[in-house]
């Protein structure tokens, strides 16, 4: 009898643990794709409307905000600052 009860709250709880893991992997791969990008060359006179076209070409959905750009990309947004001289081309971070 008590078998019968535990049995499908392993099954429900396997599953949603299921779940978030495939979230968390599908977050990680699209901050690795957008890593791949930015860290793919380099051009220190990028402006942040150059780098929201170089995104929005690569079909990301980026838009030029004073002098960074705000990536929306799996209901997350990214700041990023272009950074002249530094490695890759921007620096980035979470916003929300």
């Amino acid at each position: 009898m008590i078998y019968e009860t535990v049995r499908p709250r392993r099954i429900i709880l396997t599953l949603i643990l299921t779940g978030l893991l495939l979230s968390a992997c599908a977050s990680a791969e699209d901050s690795s794709k957008i890593n791949q990008i930015i860290f793919s060359f380099e051009d220190p006179r990028m402006t942040a409307e150059d780098l929201a076209f170089y995104l929005v070409s690569h079909n990301y959905d980026a838009k030029p905000v004073g002098g960074y750009v705000e990536l929306q990309e799996s209901g997350k947004t990214y700041k990023l600052i272009p950074n002249g001289d530094n490695p890759g081309l921007c620096d980035f971070s979470l916003l929300k």
